[in-house]
């Protein structure tokens, strides 16, 4: 491994002052998944990522806290959101015991649990030297923090040397707007800055910055951990980089969007059977971006409107297999879910302002301008509000619910999915328990882009929802409570309502739908 990551090191890997503090703070409010633009990419899909939305809001300075908010939970999968801020390191986390949790010294770790949000709030959350492991777990949220210097050997030791490690049927993981950075790679003590392994599925990484490491991250342990995949990485800046940006073992990946800068050996290594489809990227003084490479178990690529600015291209010999100097399709990946491009040649400036950790979680709607969020939206010091980003006043037009059909899945007793399409609000459907779906839908594409929740007297309180385009899967909105509920206008001929949390048992008397 090559000491260049080391030598190029930025002076803002300085150490910060280490915090000595414990505790955690309690918020009375109830949080949604900090979403600045909401989910995006793989983790719409199977279900859909909330996180802690839902749940209640936990403030924590140290990592002792974040294991003390896990453990305190009524279970395992209880939603719950923890604010972060401040350094979080190894003099300030320990292990935590409880029925809800299992954690350990020297990472943090979300392990056997689901429902959860990381978010940095104030003036940021460091986790210095100090990895973040997930483990047999799912609907995982992590956003706005920063992760440096996490080492697999040396002193201290954390986390396998990943600044983010998923393995163990990990499913459903959105990491958003944070900045994973080392001191160089495995010579130094460093491994992977974004690792999946072990069966680990429906992840995406957006809006991040990776720099200043030998290896970038990976998508299998082996050339046999095939089971891992449906991966999106959008809107990310690789700097300084030596290889595995990333490197896929068998299944798919999209990368759309991103900056590649300074990949000084290898970029994209699609091997072992893997898919990747790679649209409008801009690579940038670089070196064999993209291909097969130190194997010779081939993987294939999908391109669109990449830019290749002043990268160089090996010659093709044994395992060592560029893409380039022109690289060409050798495959075709179909994506399940929406997405809109900017154009390559403004991706450069996009993700400068819009990519890592305090940007002010910054998008981009593909118009190469960068929004901030929404005011209405919840940013991660603002939980408690919808993520429902369109209009919440009343529906006009006609309901076109009524005269539809209607299905859903887990159906209280007494109760029929078709009540909520009758206009009757004397009648509902009750989820079996506190949570479940219900659908409207038309035998010909209808267009949709607002509906209105009515609960009928008597009704629980909606925690969490998403609402779900059925014919894609695509998440068009999510939030708590109910109500009239906005998003784009979207064509389809089914689309349901999903609750993820309830207070109560809900009774939902009418789910009506409008064009406008």
């Amino acid at each position: 491994m090559r000491r260049a990551v080391a030598v190029r090191l930025s002076a803002l890997l300085a150490a910060g002052a280490l915090t000595a503090a414990t505790g955690v703070a309690l918020s009375t409010t109830t949080a949604s998944a900090a979403a600045a633009g909401g989910v995006t990419g793989y983790a719409t899909q199977n279900g859909g990522t909330t996180g802690g939305a839902g749940g209640q809001t936990v403030r924590a300075t140290t990592g002792t806290a974040i294991h003390q908010a896990l453990c305190g939970r009524a279970s395992s999968s209880t939603p719950i959101t923890i604010q972060v801020e401040g350094t979080i390191n190894h003099g300030n986390t320990t292990k935590v015991s409880g029925s809800s949790c299992n954690t350990a010294a020297d990472k943090i770790e979300l392990k056997q649990i689901s429902n959860v949000t990381i978010v940095g709030v104030g003036d940021g959350a460091v986790f210095d030297q100090l990895g973040i492991h997930i483990r047999e777990a799912s609907n995982i949220v992590i956003q706005n923090v920063t992760v440096r210097n996490v080492k697999k050997s040396g002193s201290p030791t954390s986390n396998g040397g990943d600044a983010i490690g998923m393995e163990s049927d990990v499913r459903n993981v959105w990491v958003d707007h944070v900045t994973l950075e080392a001191s160089g790679g495995e010579s130094e003590g460093y491994d992977g800055l974004f690792d999946m392994k072990a069966n680990t599925q429906y992840v995406t990484l957006s809006y991040s910055v990776l720099r200043n490491s030998g290896r970038g991250g990976l998508i299998g342990s082996s050339e046999s951990d095939r089971s891992n995949g449906y991966v999106t990485f959008h809107h990310n800046l690789y700097e300084n980089i030596d290889s595995r940006a990333p490197l896929l073992r068998g299944g798919i990946a999209h990368m759309y969007n991103n900056h590649y800068k300074q990949l000084n050996e290898s970029g994209i290594n699609s091997r072992a059977g893997a898919r990747a489809r790679v649209d409008n990227n801009y690579f940038e003084d670089s070196k064999d971006v993209l291909g097969t490479f130190y194997t010779d178990e081939a993987g294939t690529w999908q391109v669109n409107g990449n830019i290749f600015d002043n990268v160089t291209w090996s010659s093709r010999s044994g395992d060592h297999n560029p893409a380039g100097p022109n690289p060409t399709s050798n495959t075709s990946v179909s994506i399940p879910y929406g997405f809109t491009l900017d154009g390559a040649n403004c991706v450069p400036d996009v993700v400068a302002q819009t990519a890592g950790a305090n940007k002010g979680l910054k998008v981009s709607d593909g118009s190469c301008t960068p929004q901030s969020p929404d005011p209405t939206d919840p940013g991660p010091t603002n939980p408690g509000e919808p993520t429902d980003p369109g209009p919440t006043g009343p529906p006009a037009g006609t309901n076109l619910s009524l005269g539809a059909g209607a299905d859903g899945s887990s159906k209280a007793s007494g109760t029929s999915y078709g009540n909520v399409v009758d206009g009757n609000t004397s009648t509902y459907w009750s989820p079996s328990g506190s949570t479940g779906k219900v659908s409207v839908k038309w035998s010909s594409a209808t267009t949709v882009s607002k509906v209105n929740i009515r609960l009928a007297s008597g009704s629980g309180t909606v925690g969490a929802y998403r609402v779900v385009n059925h014919d894609t899967g695509a998440v068009l909105a999510s939030g708590s409570g109910a109500g009239v509920i906005g998003f784009a206008p979207t064509s389809l001929k089914k689309i349901t309502f999903e609750i993820t949390s309830a207070s109560g048992t809900p009774r939902v008397a009418e789910f009506e739908t409008y064009a406008s």
